[in-house]
């Protein structure tokens, strides 16, 4: 049994992170969200050796374009299931987008679904969507933890988050950065509110919380490109794993992330 993870791109520009497990010969992958273009997501799959056809499905997270807004026609052309929840179905429809022939499937909170050696348990998180989920990822003996979109720890989060292996982890902002950035008011009180985006002192604070000997591997992720620096988020979890700075990988939006096992 093995698991490992790949972020292909993380932040406002565009998100995706491919899962994978393995048991003997037995493969399987799963994409979480998909806001690359296709020919993008194409090039950066290439340079793990990996092609579209080698994927499973799609999970899309919640209905925010850079997570979702090239799904479908990856799905279309390729022919691969997708899954979200309900509310995130809906609210894409009410975009306008063509769902027909899609082979779209229903997510619910705690809800395992199986793609073969991989099993996936979604569960909300606190976000402005209609019902955002994030994934607990396992092969039955590693656990992985994506959570990259929410705006506090929930109660149900942090126990959703316990004895994992590893996590990619939302850090999303620095609060001063955010005060004093050109964003407008209405802006910076969303990314603030408690349906927004950890800052690195939350981030910190859910970490301390799912702390334990097991978990192994640490990865930051969806950082502001104007209100964060990776240098302020490795400020804020490092202490909480008691690593040195380099040690701790940042996801970045144009190269993702090495491959980083559980």
């Amino acid at each position: 049994m093995a698991l490992r993870f790949k972020n292909l791109g993380s932040g406002s520009s565009g998100n995706a992170t491919v899962v994978e497990a393995r048991s003997g010969t037995l493969v399987s992958r799963v994409l979480i969200d998909c806001g690359l273009r296709v020919g993008e997501l194409k090039k950066r799959l290439q340079t793990c050796d990996l092609d579209v056809q080698d994927l499973d499905a799609v999970f899309i997270t919640h209905e925010h374009s850079d997570h979702w807004g090239h799904a479908l026609a990856l799905c279309e052309q390729a022919g691969l299931p997708l899954w979200s929840s309900t509310g995130t179905r809906h609210s894409i429809s009410e975009t306008g987008a063509d769902l027909s022939g899609l082979d779209w499937r229903v997510a619910r909170d705690g809800c395992a679904i199986e793609l073969g050696c991989l099993e996936l348990t979604p569960f909300t998180v606190p976000h402005d969507a209609r019902e955002p989920l994030q994934l607990r990822c396992s092969d039955g003996d590693r656990h992985l933890g994506v959570v990259t979109d929410l705006g506090h720890a929930s109660a149900h989060v942090v126990r959703v988050l316990q004895n994992l292996h590893g996590l990619l982890l939302e850090c999303n902002h620095d609060p001063e950065l955010l005060r004093q950035s050109a964003y407008p008011p209405f802006l910076k009180k969303r990314v603030a509110s408690d349906l927004g985006h950890l800052s690195n002192e939350q981030a910190a604070e859910l970490l301390r919380q799912v702390m334990h000997p097991g978990l192994n591997r640490v990865v930051a992720a969806h950082l502001s490109e104007r209100n964060n620096t990776p240098e302020l988020a490795r400020a804020a979890l490092c202490p909480v794993l008691h690593c040195a700075p380099h040690e701790l990988p940042v996801a970045d939006p144009s190269t993702g992330t090495d491959w980083w096992s559980v």
